[in-house]
């Protein structure tokens, strides 16, 4: 039986989860691949912090070129997370021909292409299941299973935080800091959600699935992003009396040569497969021109299903080495994609005006709609309360991004509409 012996950086959630697995699942898995994972060194900044899982004291480090100069660590697992070092470490790991094992969606999605090339150019592999859907496989779905097929369609919900958070606001009607604080204290949600709630990690996850299903780098910065700190209980409410439920949403398409990829709140038919993904949840709804709709569904984030991730990439490197085989190149095309502008983009949408109580204000309202091509398909508008504005909702056929937002910046200067409208796109069914 062959071991492998493994480096891991980082000890924290994962890392630990890692660890454990191995302990546990470790004779198993040498029994069902014939490979034995052997943890030699693990990267840590302070070796006395508890971390709530046993580790011998002698596998501990604070020095990365105790792991780079061992010979008998085969395979560095980058658990580390953030930019730098981690960025360093994967690419020195890599040109001192080890292979590479991570889950760091930020330096994949900021720098793919240089370590990409750093990989190919040694001759080494690269894994990084982890990096996005926890537990769920979508990444060797893409760059395996499905790589016959051209995906021209992909919607994911790709953060577990936000769709707690989104899930306890439509189900107990909770306001979006209530539902914040419930997931921190269940451990959803870190103490500083920033990178979740604002749609920033959903970005580069969508960034690594668009890189690998069109074939070509696309950096994070090119995602349009919006976060869902700004959703507020009345327009899921309003949301829920029409048959539609908020999830934030990675979505991609690609039509015509141009890729499509944004983040943001969407509203999604409560008979889309989708909407019954609920709390800290993901799911991955692809759709290929040969293998039709493709659905993908688990936890996507904490220590043990992305750390289940970890052992699978682990166990894919180490036959590679067993074999002796060279893994393949992970882009081939050498132009980036092209991106369709978001003002290009159509949609759905939900709009709520708040405007005065006062006759021929929904004629004026619907008259600029018109006046931009964008067609009403239902309308709701609630009764005055103690003399303040009018909520009127509306739904819209497909329309324009580009003239959605004109319209709306004509409608927002109307003398009877109060406050900005609320704006929200659907999914469609």
């Amino acid at each position: 039986m062959q071991e492998i012996g493994i480096g891991l950086l980082g000890l924290g959630t994962v890392g630990s989860g890692l660890v454990r697995l191995l302990e546990k699942n470790g004779e198993f898995l040498a029994r069902k691949t014939g490979i034995r994972l052997r943890l030699r060194r693990i990267l840590v900044r302070d070796p006395e912090k508890p971390r709530g899982v046993s580790v011998s004291r002698k596998l501990l480090t604070t020095d990365f070129e105790e792991i780079l100069s061992d010979p008998g660590i085969q395979i560095v697992c980058e658990l580390m997370g953030g930019l730098e070092p981690a960025r360093t470490y994967i690419l020195r790991a890599l040109k001192a021909g080890k292979y590479v094992v991570t889950a760091n969606k930020a330096v994949l999605s900021t720098y793919g292409p240089e370590v990409f090339a750093a990989a190919e150019a040694r001759g080494v592999g690269l894994f990084f299941e982890a990096a996005v859907g926890g537990g769920v496989p979508i990444v060797k779905a893409l760059r395996e299973s499905l790589s016959a097929n051209r995906i021209r369609r992909l919607t994911a919900i790709v953060n577990g935080t936000c769709n707690y958070i989104l899930t306890r606001m439509t189900e107990e009607g909770l306001p979006f800091s209530e539902a914040l604080r419930e997931a921190q204290a269940r451990g959803f949600a870190e103490a500083d959600p920033q990178l979740d709630v604002s749609g920033a990690d959903s970005a580069h996850k969508l960034a690594i699935l668009a890189t690998l299903a069109y074939g070509g780098f696309l950096p994070a910065e090119k995602v349009y992003t919006e976060g869902i700190e700004t959703l507020e209980p009345l327009d899921i409410q309003f949301a829920r009396e029409l048959g539609l439920v908020p999830k934030l949403l990675a979505i991609g398409r690609e039509e015509d040569g141009r890729v499509e990829v944004r983040v943001h709140p969407t509203l999604v038919p409560e008979t889309h497969v989708l909407a019954s993904v609920r709390e800290a949840y993901n799911g991955f709804l692809l759709e290929g021109d040969f293998v039709g709709s493709v659905l993908l569904y688990g936890l996507g984030a904490g220590g043990e299903p992305t750390a289940s991730a970890v052992a699978a990439d682990l166990l894919d490197a180490a036959r590679f080495l067993q074999a002796g085989a060279r893994p393949g190149p992970i882009l081939f095309r050498d132009r980036p994609l092209e991106i369709k502008p978001l003002a290009e983009v159509e949609s759905r949408y939900y709009f709520r005006f708040s405007a005065v109580d006062r006759p021929g204000v929904l004629s004026k309202i619907s008259g600029i709609l018109g006046a931009y091509e964008i067609s009403i398909a239902s309308v709701i508008q609630k009764g005055r309360e103690e003399g303040g504005p009018v909520p009127i909702v509306m739904l819209t056929h497909e329309a324009r991004e580009a003239s959605v937002r004109q319209a709306l910046s004509e409608i927002d200067r109307l003398e009877v509409v109060t406050a900005p409208t609320r704006v929200l796109r659907i999914l469609e069914d």
